[in-house]
């Protein structure tokens, strides 16, 4: 056949529309940037949390406003930055040549539609703490003021712009190029089956080409899905959460058991993903999803930052859990992630050798395909056990910040120690300050900040839940209705 006369892969089935179709695709890829921004002005270390303005709308005028968010000088031109950018770009580099040259697990993904295998390369884990250990001989030598710290802290929105900039250019150029995608081709490429609706801009949005891959000069061939599910962003929240730490110590004196209790959660979550990277070889993320904005988004712009929301609000109102505060916290963080983690190793043992003696007395169910679904143990207990733990995960990552909202008040420089914190309406500084952060009328409305994560997590997982159910329907037709008579529950036995 020659080149002229190919024709793009077809996906083997389109599916019907999901998030609502090119409206919802729309709204999600002009609403969510908004969100992050939003975030990230209206709980600031200039006014408050939430800004006053929002406690008392009628007093609202635009110039109090710009006041109170720290609205750029220069206006929208502001949010972006060239400098910052670069340096943006300058971390993706070295995320890429630290894949390329550290080793790593080579292993093949699932089996494609067309045919063969693709082979992947995995050293995300030890790519993340060649990153840390600089990093921690920076802090050791100049303490909270190193200058990736402080760059973070000081270009805060900019970084934003930066990689929803980098998220936006991933989209065009990869929807762009899913068009030279050919039949027989010997790279294996193929679409999505859910990214071939013929509308640009949901095609855009959901991901039109199944596993884009570029080759760089030295650096090689880098799958561009693979990269930004596990790199930039994972690490750049943890990257995040130790500048908010830097800067909380470099404004109060101290580090707040609160802010140590999420940075170290969070952390373990990223660096658990990490080492078991070769593990998203079978999410659906990998298998099923085309790469288009809704993943690049996600995976640079609302993980990091949206993630990253209490440990940034920590960093400017310290928060004393105490003794009983922090045993409390470490027990609902231990019960999700011994749930999400066991879940997860019961199924992938299963599925790798079924023999092993750890789930060998797990019974299980045969379908007409070949596959074997898990009916006792964890995978008995409900058919999506491991979003259950990942939840109560979440709500470990709020809880330290309590009840949660603050008021900053401008005055001369106060000497505070540690000794002065304390609850309620009390000031919360340390050291040498400019301002008094106190809770007064803020109280509670912060909670709108630093508790979204958990009611945005709880519809991100029943979301994947359902796509989930849909994509096992059609691969296991009847059979999966015979698998729910035997697993009534979806995630929470009794609820849902």
């Amino acid at each position: 056949m020659s080149k002229s006369s190919r024709k793009s892969v077809p996906p083997a089935k389109t599916y019907d529309y999901e998030f609502l179709g090119p409206p919802g695709a729309l709204a999600i890829s002009i609403g969510a940037p908004f969100v992050c921004y939003l975030a990230a002005f209206v709980c600031n270390d200039v006014s408050g949390c939430p800004i006053p303005s929002a406690l008392h709308p009628r007093s609202l005028s635009l110039a109090k406003l710009k006041e109170e968010v720290a609205w750029p000088r220069d206006g929208i031109w502001g949010l972006a930055s060239l400098r910052v950018t670069s340096v943006v770009l300058a971390y993706y580099l070295v995320s890429l040549v630290l894949q390329a040259a550290l080793p790593g697990l080579v292993q093949q993904g699932v089996k494609l539609r067309s045919g063969g295998r693709l082979e992947y390369k995995f050293n995300a884990f030890s790519s993340a703490i060649t990153i840390l250990f600089i990093a921690g001989i920076g802090t050791y030598l100049n303490g909270p003021d190193f200058a990736l710290w402080t760059f973070i802290w000081d270009n805060y929105i900019q970084l934003i712009t930066a990689n929803l900039g980098i998220a936006f250019t991933l989209s065009c150029f990869v929807y762009y190029r899913s068009f030279s995608v050919k039949a027989g081709n010997k790279d294996k490429r193929e679409l999505a089956a859910g990214g071939h609706s013929g509308n640009l801009i949901y095609d855009w949005f959901i991901g039109r080409e199944l596993n884009p891959r570029i080759t760089f000069p030295v650096i090689g061939a880098i799958d561009i899905k693979a990269f930004c599910e596990l790199r930039p962003g994972m690490l750049g929240w943890v990257l995040l959460n130790l500048a908010f730490v830097a800067d909380q110590y470099k404004m109060y004196g101290f580090v707040s058991d609160s802010i140590i209790l999420i940075t170290v959660f969070q952390s373990v979550y990223v660096f658990d993903a990490l080492w078991m990277e070769p593990a998203i070889l079978s999410t659906m993320d990998i298998t099923t999803d085309g790469f288009g904005f809704m993943l690049a988004f996600g995976d640079l712009v609302w993980l990091p930052f949206i993630y990253s929301l209490q440990a940034r609000y920590l960093a400017i109102y310290p928060v004393q859990l105490g003794i009983l505060g922090v045993a409390g916290v470490l027990g609902v963080q231990a019960l999700g992630y011994w749930i999400f983690r066991s879940a997860n190793n019961e199924k992938n043992r299963f599925r790798t050798n079924p023999k092993d003696p750890r789930i060998a007395h797990l019974q299980y169910m045969e379908t007409s395909s070949g596959s074997r679904l898990l009916t006792s143990g964890w995978w008995g207990f409900a058919r999506h056990p491991n979003y259950l733990g990942d939840w109560i995960m979440a709500w470990s990552y709020c809880l330290p910040t309590g009840i949660a909202g603050y008021v900053v008040k401008h005055g001369s420089p106060v000497m505070m120690s540690r000794g002065d914190l304390t609850d309620g309406e009390g000031t919360i500084s340390g050291g040498l300050v400019k301002q008094q952060v106190l809770q007064g009328e803020a109280r509670g409305w912060g909670m709108l900040i630093t508790y979204f994560y958990l009611l945005y997590f709880a519809v991100l997982l029943i979301h994947r839940e359902m796509r989930d159910e849909e994509a096992c329907k059609r691969k296991y037709g009847e059979d999966w209705k015979k698998y729910q008579e035997k697993v009534r529950w979806r995630i929470l036995p009794g609820v849902y």
